[in-house]
């Protein structure tokens, strides 16, 4: 007897046919679920893998007990600062599972082994006697001369979260500002922790972004990766600062009322031998597919096989340490396309079967679903975002439902589809209905992150909105008594492309730091091509503080706009209800939660007494115009004037001034 479809299959009828493809995705989860809880007790207790592995103090025993997982190892020495680097006077002892233990006593090493020493362990294997950092370290620091790192012993005292009682509301809207510690900074150098709580926090909270999304936390030995290219996962990077202040920067931002969200990197790491977990044992498949599979094809790093229960219990315990030790309210998985399928996502999946049929990573989704499902299970109001260009079925639904547990999904294609119109058409020959289409195109119950740009679109070879529309004019003509025609333009359309993003494209809102007032230029990471320069590896806040230029219109708008979007929670409503498309005019018109929202994209035609649709009689005023002067437009609309509606039969219609290049929110009042 077959079973009865799950949820998923039975709320979209275009996944029907593929019932037992889902079916088959929701066992192989369970029976791995059951697994683990056979042999560990339950998921959260196989999660506190790193408080068994790694170095962790022992109260019966009265010492620190150092554990590595390392089954093809001849032999393991921990050395540094504490035995003068000797390197075999701390042998570690191995068990049948391929664990070696070491155990230090407190009394006899405490003013050796100590906080702030370095240590490394020497692993003796095929590859011969190497020095490495344990895997599950929670501290890696870099020499400033010899530019190596080393592991750190990091014994402070336990940190007081006891007054940070913030919990992210499961029915927030999430405005969400994605950020770089080392590059909030305007000086030309790497910024702090500290740096981020004093100077950055508050300009997010009067912003009225409610979630800051951090990126390159996780420790990586490349500044210039972003982060991306992880070495030591149980390690925030010591670049910032201590773990302390990254702490005390998540506690100051929740006191403000803002989450605090990691963008977690589980999708691959760095090939590094030295510094991160790469043939650890000496073997290539110890973490890692070994061979060939084991390598990403695009972007030169390792990857995992999640099949093994000792991978996902070091990615597991790593979910858990950042929740638990530091308190993020959720996690964005990156790279989960890549993750999922052996063409990493590389491949068209142009047929339904193919989402389930075509190189699946099966391993990996089974870890997603048990990511998801321990996040949840830890932080009920945690939330879960995924970064996927794939667009597999059920990404965004409940694990029990039959789907991978994730709560949102980053709209990816509306950068792209924003940079390829302004690429690649003219302002005259933007399609309307190709617009509206893109912003709508996902499934109701799929969450979606909308965003106009993230860094993706900012790094060097790219180009911000901002820069794309303005480019080199930017440098000579942002002063405000400066008329520019270029200008103009670009910030015209950089304030419609957010408001059309943010009010159309999904159930939350992100931008990248800086972009939201249009911040110029790239980002170019210190590097040889560049002579190593900071120059364009900040974030120029004095542009928007100096109240000369016109960022300060940039930034106001994003105010007002994020101001709007929030009080009438329009970016949790249902879809957009179009009334009103004019291509002749470039004027498109649309009702989203009782507003009504007015684009007219049009190079010069300005329109009086433009006559359109609107769902209700009644008399509504401008609560959002995109040309009014505090925004650097050209003042054109009195936002004094209240509409009344007139009928033509038995639908109402609004007329009103509609000026070129200019976007404006409506609200019935009476």
């Amino acid at each position: 007897m077959s079973k009865e479809p799950l949820k998923l299959v039975k709320d979209d009828p275009w996944l029907q046919p593929s019932a037992q493809d889902v079916q088959d995705r929701h066992d192989r989860y369970l029976q791995k679920l059951k697994l683990i809880e056979q042999d560990f007790g339950s998921l959260d207790d196989f999660a506190d893998g790193y408080k068994y592995l790694g170095l962790n103090f022992d109260t019966d025993r009265n010492g620190w007990v150092y554990r590595e997982w390392a089954p093809q190892a001849k032999a393991l020495y921990l050395m540094g600062d504490f035995n003068n680097w000797e390197q075999f006077t701390h042998p570690l002892e191995r068990n049948e599972f391929g664990v070696w233990e070491l155990f230090v006593d407190f009394e006899s090493n405490k003013d050796t082994f100590k906080h702030g020493t370095k240590i490394k362990v020497l692993v003796d294997s095929d590859m011969g006697l190497n020095y490495r950092i344990p895997a599950f370290i929670n501290r890696v620091i870099q020499d400033e001369d010899t530019k190596n790192f080393s592991a750190q012993l990091w014994f402070q005292e336990p940190f007081d979260w006891e007054d940070d009682q913030f919990i992210l509301g499961k029915n927030d809207e999430l405005f969400i500002y994605e950020c770089h510690v080392g590059m909030a900074q305007e000086k030309e150098g790497v910024g702090s922790y500290h740096e981020f709580e004093e100077n950055i926090l508050p300009r997010v909270k009067a912003g009225g972004y409610n979630v800051i999304q951090m990126m390159a936390i996780q420790e990586h030995p490349y500044y210039g990766s972003f982060g991306y290219h992880v070495s030591n996962f149980f390690a925030a990077s010591s670049r910032f600062g201590t773990p302390e202040e990254l702490k005390s920067l998540i506690k100051a931002a929740h006191s403000m009322g803002i989450a605090v969200i990691l963008d977690i990197v589980h999708s691959h790491t760095v090939k590094n031998t030295v510094e991160g977990i790469n043939r650890f044992d000496g073997s290539d498949g110890q973490y890692f597919h070994p061979g060939s599979r084991g390598d990403h094809p695009e972007w030169d790093s390792k990857l995992f096989d999640y099949g093994k229960t000792e991978v996902l219990r070091f990615l597991l315990s790593n979910v858990k340490y950042w929740l638990k030790e530091f308190h993020f309210d959720g996690f964005r998985f990156d790279g989960v396309g890549s993750m999922m399928y052996y063409h990493h996502g590389l491949e068209t999946i142009d047929e339904r079967e193919k989402y389930f049929r075509q190189g699946v990573e099966w391993d990996a989704v089974t870890y997603l679903q048990l990511a998801n499902d321990l996040i949840h299970r830890i932080n009920s109001n945690a939330v879960s975002i995924a970064e996927d260009v794939t667009g597999m079925p059920g990404l965004t639904s409940p694990i029990q439902d039959g789907g991978l547990g994730f709560d949102y999904r980053l709209g990816m294609g509306i950068p792209d589809f924003w940079i390829k119109l302004l690429k690649e058409y003219s302002d005259e020959n933007w399609n309307l209905n190709q617009v509206w289409q893109v912003l709508n195109d996902r499934l109701p119950h799929v969450k979606t992150v909308a965003y106009a740009e993230s860094h993706d679109q900012a790094l060097v070879g790219d180009k911000t909105l901002a820069f794309r529309l303005m480019d080199k004019e930017m440098y000579w003509h942002m002063h405000k008594d400066d008329q520019d025609l270029t200008i103009d333009r670009g910030m015209a359309l950089h304030k419609m492309i957010r408001l059309f993003t943010i009010s159309l494209g999904g159930q939350s809102y992100m931008t990248f730091m800086g972009n939201e007032f249009g911040h110029p230029e790239w980002i170019d990471f210190p590097r040889e091509g560049n002579g190593w320069s900071y120059k364009h590896c900040r974030r120029q806040w004095s542009l928007v503080d100096n109240p000369d230029l016109k960022y300060q219109y940039l930034d106001a708008f994003d105010k007002a706009m994020i101001k709007v979007i929030k009080e009438n929670r329009i970016i949790t409503s249902l879809f957009g209800n179009q009334l009103n498309v004019d291509d002749g005019n470039k004027t498109i018109i649309f009702e989203r939660n009782h507003l009504i929202f007015v684009f007219n994209f049009h190079t010069s035609n300005s329109i009086p007494n433009y006559r359109f649709p609107v769902p209700k009689p009644g008399e509504y005023e401008i609560i959002l115009n995109s040309d009014d002067h505090q925004f650097g437009g050209h003042g054109r609309i009195n936002n004094m004037i209240r509409y009344q509606t007139f009928s033509e039969g038995s639908t109402p219609f609004l007329s009103l001034y509609n000026t070129n290049r200019t976007a404006l929110v409506l609200k019935r009042v009476v």
